[in-house]
């Protein structure tokens, strides 16, 4: 029998790495052709990858929690006699190694062997201090690291350092978070040779009573939503703008026409398709609210890929993208939408479909909130909330004098980062947006 090297493959457009969640099939364990092997997380969308061919599972070169690029060799398999005559087509076994079915919840980790982990200096004790190392500089590779995990400089800096000239490594790294990131909240500790500043602000060491109740653990998907908002609201200076919009006439249009526009396209007409059109024009007139923040440069997108925040079955948030919505009409904007959220739905989401937004719209009214105050969607610059349509008694104003009448009124929230997006171009988009959705007739180009 031959040994094959097993590469981890290719999981969608952009996808550069992956990481290893749990082995499916243990060191010297058999499996046959089509069997999963390995689970691999990538950002919100987890992985199966099957077998390529039936044999037994010689040595894995990674274990769960290593990230591995694409393309490199996580396992060594042996072919059986069967594997053998399977993996004479070399173009089949290609094509069947880079297939991976794709899923939004993981299982629970079967046991696995023993990790082999080069031996780590003296373990970190439950009663963490933090540290104050005086080199604060950090490598590319570092700083990518903690992007990844979502830590932030604040939680860098308590991390002890074993690098020369007190330089943090990416093993210092790995180790800390192997361990559970014990310094994620600590108390700074004060330096001994320096005065306190009794007016700047530390983390209090508070003992909160918890209380008791039943325990669950947090899936793979709240864990990583956790961090990204966490990271989100470190980096990101976030702040709010409101508005309200009159969708009287948006109601009144949608509500005439749904049924003519299913039966001419066999798509449902909700209001997300319309909102993304409004969004997607006032993109067009802002444009600098479709960037990220890259250094001191600021990037600003030659695409309108816009994101809409969709619940899962398990209750977790999941954000596919409506990519280059400009060129899309709305027969074209209700076909993707209902498609995505379609797949939403069944758990079958890919990479692709959660890649690459610009912008993202969180349509909160949908759980019935009046309004709220999304976090941003890093990289991105700002992110939408729409609230409930809701009848409400207005003032409306003629020539011939005032009049209360009943209108279909939705409050809008736009956060914004700060370092990017000041308040003035803040305000206008997010008046354009309202306008747009106000003025109907800009829109439902059917």
């Amino acid at each position: 029998m031959s040994t094959k090297e097993f590469k981890l493959p290719k999981m969608g457009e952009s996808i550069t790495e992956g990481t290893i969640l749990n082995w499916v099939v243990n060191e010297g364990e058999s499996f046959q052709e089509g069997d999963i092997l390995v689970e691999v997380g990538t950002d919100k969308v987890d992985n199966e990858v099957p077998a390529p061919f039936a044999g037994k599972l010689v040595e894995t070169k990674y274990q769960a929690k290593d990230v591995v690029k694409i393309g490199s060799v996580i396992a060594i398999l042996e072919v059986s006699e069967k594997g053998e005559t399977a993996s004479q087509d070399p173009s089949k076994s290609e094509t069947e190694e880079n297939k991976s079915k794709s899923k939004t919840s993981i299982k629970k980790p079967t046991p696995s062997a023993p990790e082999k982990r080069s031996q780590a200096p003296e373990s970190v004790s439950q009663e963490w201090k933090s540290v104050n190392r005086t080199n604060n500089f950090y490598s590319p590779l570092v700083e990518k690291i903690a992007q990844d995990y979502h830590i932030s400089y604040e939680e860098l800096a308590r991390i002890p350092a074993s690098g020369a000239n007190d330089r943090l490594q990416k093993s210092d790294i790995f180790r800390y978070i192997e361990n559970g990131r014990p310094a994620q909240f600590a108390q700074p500790v004060e330096v001994q040779h320096q005065p306190q500043n009794k007016s700047s602000f530390q983390v209090p060491d508070l003992k909160f009573d918890k209380g008791k109740g039943k325990l669950v653990e947090m899936d793979r998907m709240r864990q990583m939503i956790a961090d990204h908002m966490v990271f989100s609201k470190h980096t990101s200076p976030h702040v709010t703008a409101y508005v309200e919009a009159d969708l009287t006439d948006l109601v009144n249009w949608r509500n005439a026409n749904k049924k003519s526009f299913q039966e001419k396209t066999s798509e449902k007409l909700t209001f997300t398709p319309l909102f993304i059109q409004a969004v997607t024009k006032a993109i067009q007139d802002f444009p600098m609210i479709n960037s990220s923040l890259d250094g001191d440069q600021i990037i600003v997108k030659d695409e309108i890929n816009i994101g809409m925040a969709t619940a899962l079955p398990s209750g977790n948030l999941i954000v596919p993208v409506v990519r280059n919505s400009d060129q899309k009409d709305l027969e074209e904007l209700a076909k993707v939408v209902n498609e995505l959220a379609g797949k939403a739905r069944d758990n079958k989401l890919s990479n692709d479909d959660t890649k690459g937004g610009t912008f993202t719209i969180s349509n909160v009214g949908t759980f019935g909130s009046l309004m709220g105050t999304p976090i941003i969607n890093q990289p991105e610059a700002a992110i939408l909330a729409t609230g409930i349509i809701k009848k409400r008694a207005e003032v409306m104003e003629y020539e011939d004098g005032d009049k209360i009448e009943i209108r279909q009124m939705m409050y809008l929230s736009l956060s914004f980062d700060h370092r990017i997006v000041d308040g003035f171009l803040a305000g206008s988009f997010l008046r354009r947006i309202a306008d747009y959705l106000e003025n109907s007739k800009n829109l439902n180009k059917i």
